[in-house]
């Protein structure tokens, strides 16, 4: 079926609607703090140059992590990575090549950790782009689903041995509430038969849970620990592909928004909170556990979407 543009808007409009209801219910909420250090730790975060993976640089720095900021504009993470080193006091921040959008880079990218550091103790897959015109990635990906899934599916497998050496450990997944509306097309996962920028960032999201769900199950007994989770509506640059009307409505709605640093919370909730140690595969909202769409608990759907990754990605992982 093919949607008007009016029906796509509002279908969009819909969503933004549904993610500030959730917003405005939780607003009220005491903040989650936590003093935990991690002194020793080496921290690899994608897309940590701006938004929510910057501040959940700066906030890792500041506990005395090793920051690894994987980005794909190198002039921007050298800046973002000097302004975290002057307010963290921590030098230990360095800025690596990553492109997510071919995987090229990425095995450059797992290599050169995999060569240059004895231990990666979490791994924040953070790095992400929403709602823009279609468009394919270097290897023939719908951007959308190659950057937020499959990027960080195969970026996860090339540092997995590296991860489980440094256990405890623990590997976090930047999803959305979004994922509940969305479902995941295994006969046309690349949008070549028809493409809706909303539904393909769905899809991109509720894979991102699926990949947490499956993962999980392979990293039983490893020491090693997954979660997927939503960070809020925040005010980034991920808005810029929104349309005249949604805009409006999300500056209407500023007021309940969160901004970089409030949204970067949850992130840094299930990286450092120690209670998580021996809970694994939970979905998280406003730095608390929180229930994901029926399509992200089904491991049918899961498994299929990983054989269809390993296939699409020429990897094998069991």
């Amino acid at each position: 079926m093919t949607l008007t543009k009016c029906e796509k808007r509002g279908r969009a409009t819909r969503w933004i609607s549904s993610s500030l209801s959730h917003t405005v219910k939780n607003f009220f909420r005491p903040p989650w703090t936590s003093v935990e250090r991690l002194e020793g730790k080496t921290v690899v975060i994608t897309g940590a140059n701006t938004g929510i993976g910057k501040h959940t640089a700066a906030d890792l720095a500041k506990r005395g992590a090793k920051i690894i900021m994987a980005c794909r504009d190198m002039e921007k993470a050298q800046a973002a990575a000097k302004e975290i080193i002057e307010s963290s006091g921590n030098d230990d921040v360095v800025c690596m090549k990553l492109d997510l959008a071919d995987t090229k880079s990425i095995r450059e990218f797992a290599q050169a950790i995999n060569q240059g550091e004895s231990k990666l103790n979490i791994l924040i897959n953070n790095a992400g782009v929403m709602m823009c015109p279609y468009g394919k990635t270097a290897d023939g990906f719908e951007l959308q689903i190659g950057i937020n899934h499959m990027g960080h599916f195969l970026l996860t497998y090339l540092l997995l041995d590296l991860i489980k050496r440094s256990a405890p450990a623990r590997i976090v997944n930047v999803s959305s509430m979004i994922h509940s509306w969305g479902s995941i097309n295994l006969e046309d996962i690349n949008s070549e038969k028809s493409y809706d920028k909303q539904k393909a960032y769905a899809q991109s999201k509720l894979a991102n849970v699926l990949f947490t769900r499956s993962l999980v199950q392979r990293l039983q007994g490893t020491g090693v620990t997954a979660y997927s989770l939503h960070p809020g509506v925040v005010q980034t640059d991920l808005w810029r592909h929104l349309s005249g009307p949604q805009r409006f409505l999300m500056k209407f709605a500023s007021p309940f928004t969160k901004s970089s640093a409030q949204g970067a919370q949850t992130t840094i909730y299930c990286a450092v909170e120690p209670a998580l140690e021996k809970e694994s595969g939970g979905y998280y909202s406003d730095c608390a556990p929180a229930n994901c769409s029926s399509a992200g608990k089904n491991d049918v759907l899961a498994q299929k979407l990983w054989e269809l990754s390993c296939q699409m990605l020429n990897i094998t992982w069991e």
